[in-house]
């Protein structure tokens, strides 16, 4: 398939049950965490905590072309029942810009529990609060990522694609 100027590919909305490389975001109005897998979906790793402001979807579309990311994968911060909030329609609008900037996929996951589960695995690491705050978001959004990935095995595996 034709390379695009972006890395990837023409058709990567039709490729979303074929491997491709993600780039997650944990989107929050003060900072925001990105994560990154590897070409064959096996490995979420933090990349990065940005801080939020004009600059971040400029930023945002630097690391899509630098590391030729096919697909976003952005938190949607549900209520614990489900519903939306207020920071769920902030997503959604980030959502939106991200679209109109980037000619790939952004899909949008579930992140209830994704801070809980970044505290847990960087509790064994004995940070400092602050250094443990400096890396949290990244964290998140890698388990946001692994969310997405397994979800995305899952369907594969049931034969349905992800949403």
């Amino acid at each position: 398939m034709p390379r695009t100027a972006f890395g990837g590919t023409e058709n990567a909305e039709r490729r979303t049950l074929n491997e491709m490389r993600y780039l997650a975001i944990d989107y929050g109005t003060k900072r925001t965490g990105l994560a990154i897998c590897d070409a064959d979906e096996t490995f979420a790793s933090p990349l990065a905590v940005i801080e939020s402001g004009r600059k971040l979807l400029t930023k945002i579309v630097e690391i899509v072309k630098a590391e030729n990311v096919e697909a976003i994968v952005l938190g949607l911060p549900l209520n614990m029942t489900g519903t939306e909030g207020p920071q769920t329609k902030l997503v959604r609008k980030f959502a939106d810009q991200l679209q109109t900037h980037l000619p790939i996929p952004v899909y949008l996951q579930d992140e209830r529990l994704s801070s809980f589960a970044a505290e847990e695995k960087l509790a064994p690491a004995n940070l400092t609060r602050g250094k443990q705050k400096e890396r949290l978001d990244a964290v998140a959004a890698a388990e946001i990522l692994e969310a997405f990935l397994e979800q995305k095995r899952s369907a594969a595996d049931a034969g349905t694609k992800p949403q």
